[in-house]
Order: C-alpha cells, then structure tokens, then sequence
C-alpha cells in the first residue's frame, strides 16, 4: 500500500502551478520532493492535503482516491500535514497545542502520548508551560511536528521542516525525523535542503517549473554527477 500521485494539474486561479506531477511513496519510505523556492512543491502537497485541491489527476492513499474529499476528511484517512509557517497556537501553552490535537484510536498498538512525544522531542517537556508565541523558532518546528503526530498519522507531509534554523537545530531535526522512521512512518518530505533530505530519505524527487525532472534513489542520485552538481546547491 502506498502514496501514488498521478499526473496532477493544480493552479491558483488563472496561475497554473503543477503540470503533471507524479510520484509515489511506498508504506515505510522517506521520500523527498526538492526544489527550489517557487517550482510547486508545497502546492505538491496541499493538493495531497485537499487545501488546494488538484484539477485533474489522481491522488490515491491506500487505494482511497482522494481528489474531491476535504481536508477534515483526508486526515481521517491518517495523514498529517506539517505546514512550512508552523502555524502553533501563540496564546495556549505547549501542553495545550499538544492536548488539543489528541485524536482517539481505538484499537490501534502505536498510539502517540505526550510521554512518548516528549520522548521524541526532550527539549519540549521543560518548557511545557510556556506559550507557543514565546517559543524560538526550533522549538516551534518540534511542536508543531509534534502537535501533528498527537493525531495519530500514518503519512506524514514536511513541508519545508529545516527551513530558518540553525545548523545544531537541522542536525538534530534529522535525527528525530529518522526516529520517526524506525517507527515505520511513512514520510514525503518537501526541502530545498538537499544534503539534509539526501541524509534522510529512500528515494527523491526534484522538481522544476511545476513539473518531476529527476526520480531516482538517494544512492543514484549520488552517484549521478551531472544530476548532483546541477542541484546540490538547491
């Protein structure tokens, strides 16, 4: 079971942003949609989301189409969406973002508490008191990832997640994203950091203009001189 786009148009009103993009993310996988700034990958996955929903092709989750459901809708099918703006609630407390996207399910074995969150983010658990508005950027990203697993995801979208931080917190950011993959979750995750994605990810997709230039698997990648210089530097 996987992710598979297929072929997807999206635009903003008259400004056509994707021109048959497709991709896939195998159950398990670290995948990576890079590119630089303005080439559609964020528009990539708020068209998986339903936030700005595709004009034609098809997105398929688990065998569920879901082009023409909503975004409350496609989160129950158990995707997470990370936006790039982190988008924390400023006045509620760290413990009050995580409390209030805590979604039951029942019957399932790996279910995300704030024990096991704070496992995952020690930095957030001291500072559980303090008001998302008071948080340094970092500190933010980690919430608002974290905020996003209390949903209890199977598909994790990042958008973006390395985007402004300092180069301990990017480090350590990789650490806790390859955690999350030794739990087995399925992760498309959208940079322009290159050399932070290539540590993390299966296989990858680089982006231009709207459209998929180069598929392939971070070893091939590595391996493609021409391919590497040309987008190392995104």
């Amino acid at each position: 079971m996987s992710l598979e786009v297929s072929k997807i148009y999206t635009s903003y009103g008259l400004s056509q942003i994707l021109f048959g993009v497709s991709l896939k993310v195998q159950e398990g996988e670290v995948v990576s949609l890079l590119g630089r700034n303005g080439v559609g990958k964020t528009t990539t996955l708020r068209s998986i989301m339903g936030l700005t929903p595709p004009h034609s092709g098809s997105i398929r989750w688990r065998g569920e189409e879901l082009v023409g459901k909503s975004s409350f809708q496609i989160a129950r099918f158990g995707i997470g969406f990370v936006p790039e703006d982190r988008r924390v609630f400023s006045d509620l407390t760290v413990w009050e973002n995580l409390d209030v996207a805590i979604k039951p399910s029942p019957g399932r074995k790996n279910v995300w508490t704030l024990e096991k969150v704070f496992g995952l983010f020690p930095a957030l658990e001291p500072i559980q008191k303090r008001r998302g508005g008071f948080l340094s950027g970092g500190e933010q990203q980690m919430l608002t990832i974290a905020r996003t697993l209390m949903g209890n995801p199977d598909l994790l979208l990042l958008d973006e997640p390395s985007e402004g931080l300092a180069p301990i917190v990017v480090q350590q950011l990789g650490g806790q994203i390859r955690k999350l993959r030794q739990e087995g979750m399925t992760i498309l995750l959208c940079e322009q950091n290159a050399r932070f994605s290539l540590d993390l990810c299966d296989r990858l997709y680089i982006l231009e203009k709207g459209e998929v230039r180069y598929e392939g698997t971070a070893e091939e990648f590595r391996k493609d001189e021409k391919a590497y210089k040309a987008y190392l530097a995104l």
